[in-house]
């Protein structure tokens, strides 16, 4: 085709829909064939196999790895995206050149979906040989992790070389804004690819391949959202201030389905803002530049763009200027929080269970930005960004006759109250168990009335609770379970979904352990036989976490 567009300039579309136009006929053309299925005279390239694979766990590694699958088979490869969770390393062999792309979860841990994939690669004696593959790795992750930042990815693009696998793009670590050098990352990846095979004359002929067009509200165009409710759940007596959040979705035509996350655009706390304002002695109306384009008032980018709240402290010994002072910081990120309702429940609605983060350093005072945002600056009335976030490893089980066991301390409780709402609204006959804990029952029963009632309606089929602080010895849901060890297991074998939601560097471990001990004692399995039981558990779906 020598590089000449089929898709004329005076054609009536516009750059994007012309770009992507050519792409498709050109691939059809690559294939030998014309749009209506007729031959060309061409004969049909042999194209390269490309796998993408992805560990993810809330979504956005596998969503990239869709849409890099989407611009692969445009570009001429014969492109399949998979979770490691449905691989061996088998298929890297087979299929020769693979783009990982993973998550880091924990502190430093694979996500869910990678975890066997990665014992695996790591298998004492007999750890697969991977001659002949061609990879690259991408890492998405956030620095504020430190020392673990990316660290998934580090640890599979370091084995994957180790066992013979030929590293043909270099790893790219990605902070929480990955768009740009993802972008890169795939662009250096297929350029590698360009001489290594047949496809080269295809990859020539697309010089643009268009992105997947966004339509309706989303993360790059959030739906300006009214704050309906804002709840008080604990009593007075509590040290906690958790709040049940409300918002409308009248007139945005968004839907969401239980398990999902809400994203939520926040702003900084005025306070903080001019306390660094008046400390560096910047002009609050000198231009600053914002994060993508344009500039703003400098207390302006600071309330609504930019990550400050680690700047808090003493006056700088010496001024820099303001624009030096903007390149230092990082863009200030929408937070996603776990959805706590039904829509089948709450229509046009979407609801929030969110505990404010207070607390004091050196006398300093500190606020969490997001959760004070919502509990204290955003009044009821007042509208904020939100968008959608899918979690589709994250659901209900499609059989609704099957049983669901729920572990969820605190704010954790959230995506229970939705399972149980959706569960309720559509009529499923499957037991429903639910293990809750916080800090003291008379203060920190989130939701005590409609759970309760649940328990009488009959919904909620057993519930057990933890009070940590209501008896000298500390009673946590890992306690609780360990206590039902032998109902647990019976559940279990009777195919019950297992959940977990809330926090990933303890509970989510603890609770983990002790599904392992309830394998091991109710269950009478040996310790592999425990981790292979609960391998196959997650492989099924039957195991799925909401921990951050």
């Amino acid at each position: 085709m020598n590089n000449v567009p089929i898709i004329p300039e005076n054609a009536p579309f516009n750059a994007e829909q012309r770009a992507w136009l050519n792409g498709f006929l050109a691939g059809m053309l690559s294939r030998g064939t014309t749009p209506g299925g007729l031959p060309t005279s061409a004969p049909a390239e042999s194209k390269q196999p490309l796998l993408i694979a992805f560990g993810s766990q809330s979504g956005n590694a596998e969503s990239l790895a869709k849409r890099l699958a989407r611009e692969a088979a445009g570009r001429g490869f014969v492109a399949r995206a998979a979770g490691l969770d449905s691989l061996q390393p088998a298929d890297f062999v087979k299929n020769q050149n693979v783009m990982l792309i993973t998550s880091t979860w924990g502190e430093g841990d694979m996500p869910d979906n990678a975890i066997s994939f990665w014992d695996t690669l790591n298998q004492n004696g007999s750890s697969p040989k991977l001659e002949g593959v061609k990879f690259s790795v991408l890492a998405l992750g956030d620095k504020n992790y430190g020392e673990t930042f990316c660290l998934a990815g580090k640890k599979l693009d370091f084995r994957l070389e180790e066992l013979g696998a030929q590293r043909i793009a270099e790893r790219v670590d990605c902070d929480v804004e990955f768009d740009d050098l993802a972008k890169q990352w795939s662009t250096n990846v297929f350029t590698a690819l360009v001489g290594t095979g047949e496809t080269q004359s295809s990859l020539r002929t697309l010089e643009v391949i268009p992105e997947e067009t966004e339509t309706g509200y989303s993360k790059k165009n959030p739906f300006a959202a009214k704050l309906l409710t804002n709840l008080e759940l604990n009593t007075p007596a509590s040290a906690k201030d958790t709040r049940h959040i409300a918002f409308s979705l009248t007139g945005s035509g968004l839907e969401y389905e239980v398990g999902d996350a809400l994203g939520v655009y926040v702003q900084n706390c005025p306070e903080v803002v001019d306390s660094i304002i008046s400390a560096y002695q910047f002009d609050p109306q000198a231009e600053a530049a914002l994060p993508d384009s344009g500039t703003a008032p400098l207390r302006e980018a600071l309330l609504k763009h930019y990550e400050v709240r680690h700047l808090v402290g003493k006056s700088p010994d010496s001024p820099i200027p303001v624009g030096m002072f903007i390149e230092s910081l990082r863009k200030l990120q929408p937070r996603l929080y776990s959805i706590a309702s039904s829509l089948k429940a709450h229509p046009e609605e979407v609801h929030l269970c969110v505990s404010a983060v207070r607390y004091q350093t050196d006398g300093i005072q500190h606020k969490g930005v997001a959760s004070t945002f919502l509990a204290d600056r955003l009044a009821v009335g007042d509208t904020t960004g939100i968008f959608f976030h899918a979690a589709k490893h994250f659901r209900l089980p499609t059989d609704r006759t099957k049983p669901v066991i729920m572990v969820g301390p605190g704010t954790g409780i959230a995506p229970f109250r939705a399972f149980l709402e959706e569960r309720e609204a559509t009529g499923s006959p499957g037991k429903n168990w639910l293990f809750f804990g916080d800090q003291k029952r008379a203060s920190d029963f989130l939701y005590h009335d409609q759970i309760i009632g649940w328990v009488q309606k009959g919904l909620l089929t057993r519930l057990d609770t933890a009070f940590s602080r209501d008896q000298e010895e500390k009673i946590y849901v890992q306690t609780r379970m360990l206590q039902a060890a032998s109902e647990l297991w019976q559940w279990l074998e009777e195919g019950a979904h297992f959940y977990v939601c809330g926090d990933a560097k303890r509970m989510a471990k603890d609770v983990d352990a002790a599904l392992h001990e309830v394998i091991l004692t109710a269950g009478g399995k040996t310790t592999e036989e425990a981790v292979a039981y609960i391998a196959d558990m997650k492989k099924n779906k039957r195991y799925q976490r909401d921990v951050y």
